[in-house]
Order: C-alpha cells, then structure tokens, then sequence
C-alpha cells in the first residue's frame, strides 16, 4: 500500500519529528512475505528505536513454518511500497548492528 498522503510522525512518545526511517524485519509463514514494522522513526530516535526493535524481535515466537529476519533500517519514501524501500546497511553498521541481506 502506498504510503498516505499526511506525514508520518516519529513513534517515540512526545517526539513530534517527521518519521524518516522504518525499523522492520522480514517475516514469512513460507507463503506470504511482508516487512513486520517494529517502528517508524526520526533521525534522532533511530538509535533508540534500533536497540527496541531488536530486543523485540529476540522475544518473538514463531510458528512452524514461520521465519523472521533481525530487523533492518529502511528509508521511508511516499509512493513506495515495502519492497521498494531502500535499505540503509551504513546505518545498521554504525549503531552497531551488522549489516543482513
């Protein structure tokens, strides 16, 4: 789905910046593939969020079938839909997270 047409706020509490980053992971139940959002985020934030969105996915559970990449810094661009977003493995790198394909 595209992105909608208002802006897209940072998802840390009181932030009121413009989202530039989406902070998700690959997931697939082996028919269906999908980005699984753990948030959207402002430069600012983009390392707090990082560090919550892989602490979430590590306490994730999955079902047989299921899998789930760590999760990965994607830029957020209207118009593009999740396949289209370009990934940010520099990103990833400097907050300490290894880039993942």
């Amino acid at each position: 789905m595209p992105m909608p047409p208002y802006p897209l706020s940072c998802y840390h509490p009181g932030c009121t910046r413009p989202a530039v980053y989406k902070i998700a992971a690959r997931w697939s139940d082996g028919v269906t593939h999908e980005l699984k959002t753990y948030a959207l985020s402002c430069e600012e934030c983009l390392a707090d969020w990082a560090r919550r969105s892989h602490a979430k996915q590590a306490a994730c559970r999955l079902a047989a079938g299921e899998t789930l990449e760590p999760p990965g810094i994607y830029e957020l661009a209207r118009g593009r839909r999740d396949q289209q977003l370009t990934r940010r493995p520099d990103l990833e790198a400097a907050l300490g997270e290894a880039p993942r394909e």
